[in-house]
């Protein structure tokens, strides 16, 4: 096992296990998370013995998203800027989300997302490069016009628009009955759950998942995936521009989280005070 500053990489049999280690910030994406991420992916890609790739999150949370301000963020923002204006920020969301993800969606292997508690925004953009997603009882899926926009291949599109013009958190059980989830796991139970289904498949051989996983993907490139993917970034960085218009329907929440995270959290708690706190 080798550890790194935000992403620990182990390896368990021919089981590689790739763990996002910011718990104190639930492990919030950062440039350097994502760098050290692709560099574990393409390591562990890389690697005959290794069969199946796990993807898993420190702590109580899989992901609660971009990383917006940590100080370390701020440090690396200041230590290695983009260039201001329009230009960086298309760069900055290209080189973090839409880049690596194809990469990591790509990769010859099969890979399975372990997913607990929050998995908002980046944290679905990362388990949705994965062929696989294992979720904890716990689990809380929040989807949005996002950079790498998966949403409407992850789940049926008349459902996607549904859940995202509400705006609102999808519960485990949600997840899997749309397709988004594979399996739900008592969140005890989660990692050995998705560890012994990792070992399971990587019993097979490496050369026959690898022209499985990529006939799959060729189905759904033929349909348009990664076109798409590729598209609906422009879409992307139009909306998030729109967010600093004068006629902007939202306000900014204090702190650092996104307007239409707010959303979501105001309308989970208006659920919770109607429907009693065990809903």
């Amino acid at each position: 096992m080798s550890d790194s500053a935000q992403v620990r990489y182990e390896q368990v049999g021919r089981v590689a296990r790739l763990v996002l280690n910011r718990p104190q910030y639930r492990n919030a994406q950062s440039r350097m998370l994502i760098e050290e991420l692709d560099a574990a992916f393409a390591r562990a890609a890389e690697d005959d013995g290794v069969g199946v790739i796990v993807l898993a999150g420190a702590g109580d949370h899989f992901s609660a998203g971009h990383d917006l301000g940590t100080p370390e963020e701020l440090a690396d923002r200041e230590a290695r800027p983009y260039a201001e204006g329009l230009r960086g920020r298309y760069r900055r969301s290209w080189e973090m989300n839409i880049g690596p993800t194809l990469r990591w969606r790509n990769i010859p292997k099969p890979t399975v997302a372990a997913v607990q508690g929050y998995c908002i925004f980046a944290g679905w953009i990362i388990s949705s490069a994965c062929d696989v997603v294992f979720a904890a009882d716990d689990a809380m899926f929040l989807p949005t016009n996002f950079q790498y926009f998966s949403v409407p291949w992850d789940i049926h599109p008349r459902k996607a628009k549904a859940i995202l013009f509400e705006s609102r958190f999808i519960g485990a059980e949600e997840a899997e009955k749309l397709g988004f989830v594979d399996r739900v796991v008592p969140r005890a139970r989660l990692d050995d759950e998705v560890m012994a289904y990792a070992a399971r498949v990587a019993e097979n051989d490496p050369f026959q998942l690898a022209m499985i996983k990529q006939a799959v993907n060729q189905a759904l490139d033929e349909q348009g995936f990664t076109a798409h993917i590729q598209a609906a970034h422009a879409m992307y960085m139009l909306s998030s521009g729109g967010e600093a218009d004068p006629g902007y329907a939202l306000q900014k929440p204090e702190g650092r989280r996104r307007p239409m995270v707010q959303r979501a959290m105001e309308n989970y708690e208006r659920h919770r005070g109607q429907h009693g706190s065990g809903a």
